[in-house]
């Protein structure tokens, strides 16, 4: 087996482990079902993995990977305006947290479970790494006169929680934006502009100095 088939049967597991995760919940999957609906031998979860339970921990920190890299590139980067950095933040989660809606239902559930807690800590300290550089946008913000003093832990909760709000609340806004709960092309293509644009304008007004 070449590495390149190597990396793809890697990926089909961990893709197939994260669509029934989502479905069934973890304690709800077996190792076989994963194995099946990736086409891939039951052996091959063990050889890549170790276990069920490694292989969530590897999907995770998989799937968090390019928040990392993101983050860190605007913090590094010298040429975008503080503003410019925050506007390529909020885009980026919509899409990211939009288009991963099941990653993000993972998430929840091992959240708000005592299932395992070496699980909860992993999430933590990723989510603690993400905010130390999210931090340091705002931070750089307001040292550049661009951005009034705010409390970066409450912007980013009122951030994050109204992208939660909706996936949590599809069936309500498929109502109220009038399309059928399952046409997820076009709750995606409405919901995406809206809650961008949205969330630029309240975050804008949040860190605008009067």
């Amino acid at each position: 087996m070449t590495a390149q088939e190597k990396t793809d049967k890697r990926e089909q597991l961990l893709i197939a482990a994260e669509f029934l995760f989502a479905e069934k919940g973890f304690d709800g999957t077996s190792v076989r079902d994963i194995a099946q609906r990736a086409d891939v031998n039951l052996a091959m979860i063990s050889y890549y993995f170790g276990s069920k339970e490694k292989l969530l921990q590897v999907l995770i920190e998989w799937r968090f990977a390019s928040s990392f890299e993101l983050l860190d590139e605007l913090v590094r980067n010298t040429e975008m305006t503080p503003w410019q950095k925050v506007e390529k933040l909020i885009e980026y989660y919509v899409n990211k947290i939009l288009n991963g809606r099941r990653f993000h239902t993972i998430i929840n559930q091992e959240y708000n479970t005592d299932r395992s807690q070496e699980i909860i800590d992993l999430i933590t300290g990723i989510k603690m790494r993400n905010f130390s550089l999210i931090r340091q946008l705002i931070e750089e913000g307001v040292e550049r006169k661009a951005f009034r003093k705010v409390d970066c832990e409450m912007t980013m909760a009122s951030m994050m929680g109204t992208i939660n709000s909706a996936i949590n609340s599809k069936n309500l806004y498929c109502t109220l934006f009038r399309i059928e709960p399952g046409n997820e092309e076009e709750y995606l293509a409405k919901m995406k502009p809206r809650l961008t644009e949205h969330l630029k304008q309240m975050i804008h007004a949040h860190l605008q100095i009067q």
